[in-house]
């Protein structure tokens, strides 16, 4: 006699869906935009933009190894509440910060619970899902922040282009994150008993050591969306007079996001995680050379859609990979290594594209992108599948 399917689509799995938009939506509400700020509020150079919007990367990247420990370590539920707290009160310094200083240190401070709560999100998601329903589950967790990456920058250019305030668009993030907050909790997570005859401090504890091979490869994916995530709207202000567009591009490239992962649960329940990464790496090669190109507003657009595309199938993959290689008690880790990866990319990413910018050009820095992003897919195909197949702790993966 079969037994009942276990619910993937449980209340607190939810809970954490809808915390996790509201935490990316009152980021990104603002990412797109702040180059722009930063231009006309400041004056500042393409170069001094890059220096001050990868000052949260920075952050980000100090805190999240030490939030993988403490995720591990602690109430999950609580740890989570903790961060998404400061996170809010975080977008407060925006509103008071009157000089390009003050604005960068805020920026700084914020990476830190940014970098601490897409941790401790996603692990108390992961927990919440009945262990059959992981795989597809974490492939759908993704969907909250690409809604929030479809609709978010949308919004922020719209309200900017009908108001002018960059105020409004401050406000409206706190407001969101207060939300996010509140989801929070409402969450309920079963107590998990402590881990016994485990050393209280070791390297592993703070990075997933056995995901170095992973780690080193979605760096390198990610330095193409430190570019293209944070040049994008100045882009198309400065170089093809579509300002108005940058909305729509974000939309399409979300679309793409959310498309491919709800077309790709089945493949990732079926365990088939090398062959997602390695065919959404090759379709996001496809985006990063088109929009390389600079062939004009439809290449534009269109490498939206198919960045969005193979993103949507590369990042669970290799999300689930980073989990596959850990130990129950050692998912916080597995989480923040991904995320301090794509981190250090975003990082090199958005300090080059800054600098390319600045003394070159944009398509120097997107011609880069393109590079890094065929980089990492070769590395996918020939080195990260034989590592990953010969590590995981699930050989039914592959």
């Amino acid at each position: 006699m079969n037994e009942p399917k276990a619910k993937l689509w449980n209340r607190d799995y939810c809970k954490t869906m809808v915390s996790n938009f509201m935490l990316f939506f009152s980021f990104y509400l603002l990412t797109p935009l702040l180059p722009i700020y930063l231009d006309e509020q400041f004056h500042a150079d393409k170069d001094v933009i890059g220096l001050v919007l990868s000052g949260y990367i920075v952050a980000a990247l100090l805190v999240r190894p030490f939030s993988g420990f403490i995720v591990d370590s602690f109430s999950r539920k609580k740890v989570l509440l903790c961060f998404f707290f400061l996170f809010f009160i975080c977008f407060a310094g925006y509103i008071g910060a009157a000089t390009i200083l003050m604005f960068a240190i805020v920026r700084t401070i914020h990476g830190l619970p940014f970098g601490a709560t897409t941790v401790a999100n996603s692990t108390v998601a992961i927990d919440v899902l009945h262990p059959t329903r992981r795989s597809e589950g974490i492939g759908y967790y993704g969907l909250s922040n690409n809604l929030a990456m479809a609709i978010a920058p949308s919004v922020g250019i719209w309200l900017y282009s009908v108001s002018g305030s960059f105020m409004l668009l401050f406000w409206i993030s706190l407001g969101v994150a207060l939300l996010g907050v509140v989801a929070v909790s409402q969450i309920t997570t079963r107590e998990r008993p402590p881990v016994k005859d485990k050393p209280k401090m070791s390297l592993d504890r703070f990075f997933l050591l056995k995901s170095w091979v992973l780690s080193i490869n979605i760096a390198f994916f990610s330095i193409c969306w430190g570019v293209m995530s944070n040049y994008v709207a100045l882009y198309g202000k400065l170089e093809l007079n579509i300002t108005d567009g940058t909305g729509l591009f974000f939309a399409l490239l979300s679309g793409g996001l959310i498309f491919s992962r709800l077309t790709g649960a089945k493949t990732l329940r079926q365990g088939k995680l090398t062959r997602n990464a390695i065919i959404g790496g090759l379709i996001s090669c496809l985006g990063f050379t088109l929009f390389a190109c600079a062939f004009g507003a439809w290449g534009y657009y269109l490498s939206a859609v198919l960045i969005g595309l193979g993103n949507g199938k590369m990042y669970p993959a290799f999300l689930n990979m980073f989990n596959s290689l850990a130990r129950s008690d050692q998912r916080g880790t597995a989480n923040s290594s991904i995320l301090t990866s794509w981190d250090a990319g975003m990082g090199i990413g958005i300090l080059i594209g800054g600098v390319l910018i600045e003394y070159i050009g944009f398509s120097a820095a997107f011609w880069a992108t393109a590079v890094s992003q065929i980089s990492a897919t070769l590395m996918a195909i020939f080195i990260t599948r034989p590592y990953f197949r010969r590590n995981t702790l699930d050989q039914a993966m592959n």
